[in-house]
């Protein structure tokens, strides 16, 4: 099998055409749509071309061949740009290497034709990254910077993933995932930062880290990158944040909820539907904010927001604006719907870390009120045993547990899979009402026989999940007062 030449891994003097495989990955579709704009004659071509992504890309006027194949770097482009999605094996990957195109990989291409021409704001972190990336853009932008960004949610406030702004600054999602088949270094590493965040530092994505001692090394990498006059504003109650940022070339300011930090949060609490927090900055107090999203993980993402937003210059009543303001992220504790008196919540929530944040945040916001939880582990680190544990405590503020039986991974052994039976053994045993499912169906139809007016229904999943969130709300619907029945909690465990 060929390879591809590393000389030809460049940018082209002279670009007219470029042509994007895998276009109608997320950021993908975004990066086309952000270079049509820009002036380029864009094409791409993926594996499946359907809605909505092809809709999005057919208005914007970009042809997308659907299936692979070196037919579909004809007319020849200037410049092809590989997505993640692409193996050395895929025959429109062969076709590049015998035509000798010049290519990018994505964090490259949006490195050369977006960051590098302006100060480049990356927030990096194994949790909230999403989130605080969307907080500051949507900051960035409501105090008149006119900011650029690429972000891998759908921003509520500009119902985009993605902006091309006239302001000096871009704000990207630094993701520690691999660039590319012939690429294996994280994204962020071709970022450019000036100012960064690291929310986080914790194991996850098995199938392309080794231990957490690889992704430390990712992350200190990521660090040196930090030019002297740089900042980096790091979460220090986290041990390994702490570690990887300890030979910072430029200044660190921590934030977290340590009183000795250079941002420290205090008095959390739940006001007519804002989360207000006070901050001290350099242990003085500093002022008292508030943001629209509930739980002490969102107040420490507002911080870190605050603490860039500072030292970019803005005032702390222009930085109270901005983030009480701030309409959210699709998929992180979205409400999807309101049907008979359930709340149907989607969250994106599946590291153990992050369930148990994302749980404790909705209790709190919906206090008095039942919390069922419908959990699918469908990342490759969630559907391996290397969790397994750490699940059994992550649910502690669910009043009921449904999770969904987990597809096996190629090439993994069962006894290194995890378990959701054993997941629904754990939780039982220490008091927690859990049910374990074999498909989507069997999870709605005990919803639909079991909810309550006055429940908080929170769906977690990185995935589509079957269209589970308006399968519900079209069932509570259609379910009339009669086929109600009281919420039953099972002494035992369901199973499939």
């Amino acid at each position: 099998m060929n390879e591809l030449d590393p000389h030809r891994n460049r940018v082209p003097q002279n670009i007219v055409h470029i042509h994007i495989m895998g276009i109608c990955g997320t950021a993908m579709a975004a990066m086309a749509g952000m270079l049509k704009a820009s002036g380029y004659t864009v094409t791409g071509s993926d594996s499946g071309v359907y809605p909505p992504m092809s809709d999005f890309l057919a208005g914007s006027g970009i042809q997308a061949a659907s299936g692979y194949g070196p037919e579909n770097l004809t007319p020849r482009p200037d410049l092809v740009i590989v997505g993640n999605v692409i193996t050395r094996k895929n025959p429109e990957a062969q076709g590049l290497i015998e035509a000798g195109i010049p290519y990018l990989s994505f964090p490259q291409a949006l490195a050369h034709f977006f960051i590098s021409s302006r100060t480049s704001l990356v927030v990096a972190g194994t949790h909230g990254k999403t989130t605080t990336s969307s907080l500051l853009a949507s900051a960035l932008h409501r105090a008149g910077l006119d900011p650029s960004f690429m972000i891998g949610g759908i921003v509520r406030d500009f119902e985009a993933n993605f902006r091309i702004g006239h302001g000096p600054y871009f704000v990207v999602e630094g993701d520690e995932y691999d660039t590319a088949f012939f690429d294996k270094g994280s994204k962020f590493l071709h970022y450019q930062p000036k100012i960064a965040v690291i929310t986080s530092v914790e194991f996850d994505h098995a199938d392309i880290f080794a231990d957490l001692d690889a992704i430390k090394r990712s992350f200190r990498r990521f660090v040196t990158l930090l030019p002297r006059d740089g900042l980096l504003i790091a979460h220090l109650d986290d041990p390994n944040v702490a570690e990887v940022v300890a030979d910072a070339p430029c200044a660190v300011q921590g934030y977290g909820c340590s009183p000795e930090l250079a941002w420290s949060l205090s008095d959390v609490r739940t006001d007519q539907g804002l989360t207000r927090f006070k901050v001290r900055h350099h242990q003085q107090d500093w002022a008292e904010l508030a943001v629209r999203m509930p739980g002490r993980h969102n107040c420490l993402n507002s911080l870190a927001v605050t603490a860039v937003l500072h030292r970019i210059g803005l005032a702390p009543e222009q930085i109270n604006d901005c983030l009480s303001n701030f309409g959210g992220v699709k998929r992180r504790q979205e409400i999807r719907g309101v049907e008979r008196g359930v709340t149907v919540i989607d969250d994106f929530a599946h590291h153990p870390t992050a369930v148990r944040e994302t749980l404790a945040a909705l209790k709190a916001a919906y206090a008095g009120r039942r919390l069922v939880t419908v959990f699918e582990p469908r990342t490759n680190s969630s559907r391996r045993s290397i969790f397994q544990q750490e699940y059994g405590s992550a649910f502690d503020a669910a009043d009921l547990i449904l999770v969904r039986r987990p597809l096996p991974l190629a090439n993994v052994a069962e006894e290194e899979m995890f378990s959701s039976h054993q997941l629904a053994a754990d939780l039982q045993s220490r008091g927690l009402a859990a049910f374990t499912f074999a498909d989507t169906d069997a999870i709605l139809a005990h919803l639909l026989t079991t909810l309550q007016e006055g429940d908080v229904v929170a769906i977690l999943s990185n995935g589509g999940f079957d269209n589970i969130h308006q399968r519900l709300l079209e069932g509570l619907r259609a379910a009339s007062p009669s086929s109600e029945e009281s919420l039953h909690f099972a002494t035992g465990i369901k199973t499939d």
